[in-house]
């Protein structure tokens, strides 16, 4: 962080916890809390996953801080092209779920999800390359498949055209392999980094190590805006912005990054409100034709009141909140 941090009771005091309802099951959720701070520049969000300790979910405090109390840097373009998210629904299920995003280009879709099958991935690709044969698609296995797995999968579903397949594997020398091995088969498949990036005490060594053709980058998972544009500058990699399953508020700092960004040659994973079956505001953040717009976003005082989670889990975010300040206020911690 390149600030000083706000006072922790500060922080607390213009905090509201909310808890959204999703759509369909997404990463294994069918809810979604966040904590939202408000500041003198905006509006923050703290969101980390649940089971994140406060060493990896600092950075996502820190992330909501900047927001809340710093502005967004000069955008270099007024919306942003994002992908349509796919989970990892049936086959028939496709139809209806890409059916709330307006037109997507690009499609990622959910792979290797627990308890499914290689042959539904096939079926959740092939159904959605036939519904949209002239869209991009990616896949996205959330670390979910071994080195082997990976090369089977991956080879079966490259017939589709993928544009490129996200972190097929844990770790980076997983990485490196499965893209080395694809290769070996005449398989020109690109790898995207995004674990291997945001979980990593070196984001930039997946680069370093040639593990990765292009880098998933979210603000709040890497600390905020100002740390991913030097993240991005610094790896020489093509990059997608993507979100964390934001709010609108989450979403807008995304927006803001991508919109920052010198060069965007990949459409963003931002469209990921249109998972939300109720967002903070009335007009949540979402794409018309492809397109996100780079706006920000002020929560309603009634949608506040009506999605806020009930005093024990708001004991529990406030807690949370204490233990990740406590860690960002170590010297060593607030780079």
């Amino acid at each position: 962080m390149n600030f000083a941090l706000p006072p922790v009771e500060e922080l607390i005091a213009n905090a509201h916890v909310v808890r959204l309802p999703m759509r369909v099951k997404f990463r294994g959720v069918t809810e979604r809390e966040a904590l939202l701070i408000q500041g003198p520049a905006g509006w923050g969000e703290f969101s980390a996953f649940l089971e994140y300790g406060p060493p990896e979910a600092s950075r996502w405090l820190a992330a909501a801080i900047e927001s809340a109390y710093q502005p967004f840097p000069p955008a270099l373009r007024s919306s942003i092209p994002v992908n349509a998210t796919l989970p990892a629904v049936a086959a028939n299920q496709v139809s209806r779920v890409l059916a709330n995003y307006d037109a997507p280009h690009t499609i990622k879709i959910k792979v290797a999800e627990k308890g499914q099958s290689l042959q539904d991935d096939i079926a959740r690709v092939a159904k959605t390359r036939q519904l949209f044969p002239e869209a991009a698609l990616r896949v996205d296995a959330n670390t979910g498949w071994g080195i082997e797995e990976a090369v089977t999968a991956l080879l079966a579903l490259a017939e589709y055209d993928l544009q490129y397949a996200e972190q097929p594997v844990p770790g980076i020398t997983g990485l490196a392999q499965v893209r080395e091995r694809l290769r070996a088969r005449g398989v020109e498949l690109k790898i995207a980094a995004d674990e291997a990036v945001r979980k990593h005490t070196d984001p930039l060594e997946v680069a370093r190590l040639g593990a990765a053709d292009l880098m998933v980058i979210k603000a709040q998972p890497l600390g905020g805006i100002k740390a991913v544009l030097e993240i991005a500058a610094k790896s020489g990699l093509d990059v997608v912005v993507s979100s964390a399953l934001d709010t609108s508020v989450g979403l807008a700092q995304a927006a803001a990054l991508a919109a920052a960004l010198p060069e965007l040659p990949y459409a963003c994973g931002l469209s990921t409100g249109s998972l939300f079956a109720e967002d903070v505001t009335s007009k949540p953040l979402l794409a018309t034709a492809g397109q996100l717009p780079v706006r920000s976003v002020e929560p309603e005082a009634e949608k506040l009141l009506k999605l806020r989670v009930a005093a024990p889990r708001r004991i529990w975010w406030e807690q949370r909140l204490r233990d990740c300040y406590a860690y960002l206020e170590q010297p060593e911690n607030r780079s």
